[in-house]
């Protein structure tokens, strides 16, 4: 039987749980909530008390841990599902022994903000996992449709696709389908950079600008997106595919999107602090514009809309003066 570890309990991990506990593969689950407090809820109630909680929890074949290292340890197959910012804390007490033979799965849209890499570069770097024993989940998934079983797609990516298409399979549901891939990087890079355009969106909204422009934003994103993991990591992809496109456009509009919403309050005027204040929640671009900036430079890419997100954010520069200035740079 599958072991199967989860390290993270926000709403993304909350959905996961329910698509695990969906699937009729047999399997156990090994669970790491991170507030003890949380623990006791879920274990009473059997919902998360603090996200997703219409969702229901069935313990039947989950075992709940406050400690991350007892879930690896217990697991054949792990999943990253906090916060990249977070990352680096959840996985302090491990060390590269404890995660070998390990299947490493990242579901994580963001770059761990203190070395600035994707999260499979991190894994190999600091825990040597091979690449070829990671996978990476992207494709246009919002938790909260998740938790309404409405219809969604998940692309599974990696070097191996025999472990990505293994992986896959204990996500299947009546409301999940599932894609495998082998473009691991790409996947992995489209996920956080859809996370600066659906800001980039959300800002413009902010500031007033219509449907009609957001377009054409778009329309340059996926644009720009092609172009930047083709310099990273050239091999033969369709950009139009759900897992980039298709996660960028669900990104870029929907209600759902912390990442719209962060750069929309960014718009109207409030601070990137005052946002973050309010909104309670890690919109992962915010950090991902910091790193990816250190990418464009290093390898000196002609990236618009990303560089013009970074200088709202962190160069303090007037919205309305940046969004001007990348309206005559679009097409």
């Amino acid at each position: 039987m599958a072991s199967i570890g989860l390290i993270g309990s926000g709403s993304w991990a909350t959905a996961m749980i329910k698509m695990l506990t969906d699937n009729q593969q047999v399997k156990h689950v090994n669970w790491w909530v991170r507030k003890q407090e949380d623990i006791d809820y879920i274990e009473q109630y059997h919902h998360n008390p603090s996200y997703l909680s219409a969702v229901e929890v069935k313990l039947d074949h989950i075992s709940l841990f406050a400690d991350p290292k007892d879930v690896i340890k217990n697991s054949d197959i792990v999943i990253l599902n906090t916060p990249a910012a977070y990352l680096e804390e959840a996985l302090s007490e491990l060390q590269p022994a404890d995660f070998k033979d390990k299947l490493l799965v990242s579901a994580i849209k963001g770059i761990v903000p203190s070395i600035k890499l994707i999260v499979g570069e991190f894994l190999n770097k600091k825990f040597e996992v091979p690449f070829e024993d990671t996978v990476v989940v992207g494709g246009p998934c919002h938790a909260e449709e998740v938790s309404l079983e409405k219809l969604s797609y998940l692309t599974f990516a990696s070097k191996n696709t025999a472990n990505a298409a293994m992986v896959a399979q204990y996500f299947q549901t009546h409301y999940i389908k599932t894609v495998v891939s082998n473009d691991m990087l790409g996947v992995e890079y489209g996920a956080v950079l859809k996370n600066i355009y659906a800001l980039a969106c959300g800002i413009c909204h902010g500031l007033g600008y219509g449907d009609n422009f957001q377009a054409v934003l778009i329309s340059n994103a996926i644009r720009e997106m092609e172009y930047f993991v083709n310099a990273i990591d050239p091999q033969k992809r369709e950009i139009n595919q759900s897992a980039y496109l298709g996660d960028l456009l669900v990104t870029a509009y929907s209600q759902f999107s912390r990442n719209r919403t962060f750069g929309t309050m960014i718009g109207k005027g409030y601070s990137v602090k005052s946002a973050q204040m309010e909104m309670n929640m890690v919109a992962e671009g915010y950090f991902a514009s910091d790193c990816i900036q250190d990418i464009i430079l290093n390898h000196q890419l002609e990236m618009p809309i990303c560089n013009t997100v970074y200088n709202i954010l962190y160069k303090n520069q007037p919205a309305s003066i940046a969004v001007k200035n990348l309206s005559d740079k679009l097409t």
